[in-house]
């Protein structure tokens, strides 16, 4: 299996803790978080309608044009727009988000993606494959089949990527993410216990999402133990009322979750 990214830039320490950063739509942007060391510079594809974005193409060479990868998020599944985007872009990743429904009733959407992601692996075989995993936000007590739901997906994935799941049932999931239909930027931390448990059961490199910031991210290495760590939310700049922004990052909240992530700060 590949683990693009780790160990690859050899000065990576802290049993060689992978680093990525969303959401980087700017080529400025990604030239600052490649400079701070960052391994992982993830962009997202906001819609099947608008896929192809040349600030976006000239983002990812950038990135290619440094020692970090690119990984891409399309925010949508047809097939063969998720084929002319990977052509276009030419990512090193390709990071599949939808918000996987467990029980019979999910099971074909499960097995639609299942069937992208070995497309994917036939078509662009050097394209590394990310998929989410949803884990119930820490303190919901959902009973959610997080370890089932990625042995359905380890034989077709490069990388897990845990990320929150703000609401839900056993049997089914309620609509109240941020992207209706997709998991992720929900800026509150996901079940780490359930994290660890997914790190301990599958072979895939996992990487722990789900509101992350420099000031919580030593610890969730700590807890959980993942192959990596990632931030959206907890790294952009905020706006005059102290939310986030949107596509926009902080890049000294991004490089000290780097340091702190990789143990480079007491």
């Amino acid at each position: 299996m590949k683990r693009t990214g780790i160990g690859e830039r050899g000065k990576m320490v802290r049993g060689d803790i992978l680093v990525q950063i969303y959401e980087i739509q700017t080529p400025g942007e990604a030239e600052k978080c490649a400079e701070a060391g960052i391994h992982h510079i993830g962009s997202v594809v906001l819609s099947e309608e608008t896929w192809k974005d040349p600030v976006l193409k000239d983002t990812l060479r950038v990135i290619a044009s440094t020692p970090s990868k690119s990984s891409l998020i399309p925010l949508f599944s047809s097939p063969d727009t998720v084929y002319r985007t990977l052509e276009y872009y030419r990512p090193d990743i390709v990071h599949f988000c939808e918000l996987l429904h467990p029980g019979e009733h999910g099971r074909e959407m499960r097995e639609q993606l299942q069937e992208l992601q070995r497309n994917v692996k036939r078509r662009f075989p050097e394209i590394a494959i990310m998929r989410s995993i949803p884990i119930p936000l820490a303190g919901s007590g959902i009973d959610f089949p997080v370890i089932e739901l990625a042995r359905e997906f380890q034989d077709v994935s490069d990388f897990f990527l845990t990320d929150t799941l703000i609401a839900g049932v056993q049997g089914a999931v309620a609509g109240d993410q941020p992207v209706k239909g997709f998991v992720g930027i929900t800026g509150k931390i996901c079940d780490w216990d359930m994290a660890a448990d997914l790190v301990k059961a599958v072979p895939v490199p996992v990487i722990l999402a789900g509101g992350l910031s420099p000031d919580n991210v030593a610890e969730g290495v700590r807890r959980v133990g993942p192959a990596g760590v990632d931030s959206c939310t907890a790294t952009n700049a905020l706006d005059s009322n102290g939310n986030p922004v949107r596509f926009r990052k902080d890049m000294e909240k991004v490089r000290m979750f780097y340091m702190n992530a990789a143990g480079l700060r007491q």
